[in-house]
């Protein structure tokens, strides 16, 4: 599988993660494909330092040794590190917000995780980027980095990510759920879906390198995503 290397250094190397594909091997199907198999097979030592779910694209950091993996690590515990996503929600949400509520591991359950008072720190900051009829697109900047923080913290605000099968209402987005009455489908054709995965791209991540150079990585808008913006540009803009 080709890898979409976005930077690269002796120590560590950023990829631009294509949705559908996992950060590691999954714990039951050890054969589904997986970025750390194919890093591993290339680089001999790769350390994962963080990971995103398997259906959200965008900036995946590896380590190549221990030194810089601890180092990472620290940065990643300490909050230091700053990633930012794009996102689509549904709904219009009516102002900025940092969201500051706790999250628990929900393993088992229909989600992987809720909001608690036992759980861990989780903050998410929302800053919004353009408004539509029914749907708000947002950089997400997440100063902790929990299983699923974003889609549960968006979920526990009403306003959950347009499509998300676990923590929202789609499963996909289609044409027609904007241009209703005005598309027709030919006889015997099937609509495709626009985009069916959960509408957050990891856009930029940025830390401290070793040599004490700030570091920013940014990874474009995969096809999905810029063609549900575009169509909401077209056709939703407020």
């Amino acid at each position: 599988m080709k890898i979409e290397i976005l930077l690269e250094t002796d120590n560590y190397i950023v990829i631009n993660k294509q949705s559908g594909v996992l950060t590691i091997p999954d714990r039951y199907s050890k054969n589904l494909l997986n970025y750390k198999y194919i890093l591993t097979e290339r680089y001999k030592n790769i350390f994962v330092v963080h990971r995103l779910d398997v259906g959200t694209s965008g900036c995946l950091l590896f380590v190549k040794n221990a030194e810089y993996h601890k180092y990472i690590n620290t940065q990643f515990e300490n909050h230091i590190i700053k990633k930012n996503y794009i996102a689509v929600l549904n709904g219009n949400l009516p102002d900025d917000i940092t969201i500051d509520i706790p999250l628990l591991s929900n393993s088992g359950k229909e989600c992987g995780v809720i909001c608690s008072a036992r759980g861990k720190e989780s903050i998410t900051h929302l800053k919004i980027l353009q408004k539509y009829n029914n749907a708000t697109l947002v950089d997400a900047q997440l100063e902790t980095g929990r299983l699923h923080q974003l889609r549960a913290h968006c979920k526990a605000i009403g306003y959950p990510l347009l499509v998300d099968d676990m923590y929202g209402n789609r499963k996909d987005f289609f044409v027609s759920a904007i241009k209703r009455g005005r598309y027709n489908l030919k006889k015997g054709e099937t609509e495709r879906s626009i985009i069916s995965r959960p509408t957050m791209h990891a856009s930029k991540l940025s830390f401290t390198d070793i040599t004490n150079e700030n570091v920013i990585v940014e990874a474009p808008l995969p096809k999905d995503m810029r063609a549900l913006i575009s169509l909401l540009e077209k056709y939703c803009k407020i």
